[in-house]
């Protein structure tokens, strides 16, 4: 649950500064400056993908295994429904990226353009993909530029670049 409060935070954060940065697209270019912090995310959401139905799988039949070994009734319909609450929690991890598209559709409906929320929407919901790492690598070329720390030349410390990031964020 906390794990999905967190996404929820997350898109929320994303929702309230999107329509100023794609208002500013050409000026920040928030999505690709940030597009490795998303695809980190992104790589979180798909190793849950995966662990998710192997975890299930292994505390149900280890519960099931208890269950049968106890001979009691009460024990294995209690395993049944713990099963069934964590094969609930499955799917719903599995809809996360299809509430996130839905919420970047939601967006760009009211917004209008968010062509500038490509990298983010991209870097999330597919983190191998060859797109994401082109915005990776024009966030990389924006920093060596001096432009993603506001027109100072970037130090390639990591604390001086997070700090440009806020002071862009700040601008916005």
């Amino acid at each position: 649950m906390k794990k999905i409060s967190i996404i929820s935070v997350m898109l929320l954060g994303f929702m309230l500064f999107m329509p100023n940065a794609a208002a500013a697209t050409d000026e920040l270019q928030f999505c690709v400056r940030t597009s490795a912090v998303w695809q980190f995310v992104g790589y979180g959401l798909l190793a849950v993908k995966v662990l998710v139905p192997i975890i299930i799988i292994v505390f149900g039949l280890i519960d099931f295994a208890k269950a049968m070994t106890s001979g009691d009734d009460k024990a294995i319909k209690s395993a049944a429904s713990s099963l069934i609450k964590r094969l609930i929690v499955g799917v719903v991890i599995f809809f996360i990226p299809t509430v996130v598209d839905l919420v970047f559709m939601v967006m760009d409906n009211f917004v209008g353009d968010l062509s500038a929320a490509d990298a983010c929407k991209t870097c999330l919901l597919s983190p191998t993909n060859s797109e994401c790492n082109r915005y990776k690598n024009q966030a990389e070329s924006l920093r060596k530029e001096g432009e993603f720390t506001g027109g100072g030349q970037a130090s390639g410390n990591g604390a001086e670049e997070i700090r440009g990031i806020s002071n862009d964020l700040l601008r916005l």
